[in-house]
């Protein structure tokens, strides 16, 4: 199980056990779209090669508002 938890600056990521960061400036180089319109999708998309997606994807200006 992937947890993410996010703020203005970055996620916090836990994948397999282990915990890292994903600061928003990386995040937005890798979607290539500006922090808050990346969706929590897209970001499991970057932790894992193969995430189990559920539920409607949402903007990371929907979770942090």
């Amino acid at each position: 199980m992937t947890a993410l938890s996010f703020d203005e600056q970055g996620v916090d990521v836990v994948y397999q056990g282990t915990e890292f960061r994903l600061e928003k400036a990386l995040i937005e180089d890798a979607i290539g779209k500006a922090y808050p319109d990346v969706t929590d999708h897209e970001v499991l998309k970057i932790v894992a090669e193969d995430p189990a997606l559920s539920g409607e994807p949402r903007r990371i200006a929907e979770i942090l508002a």
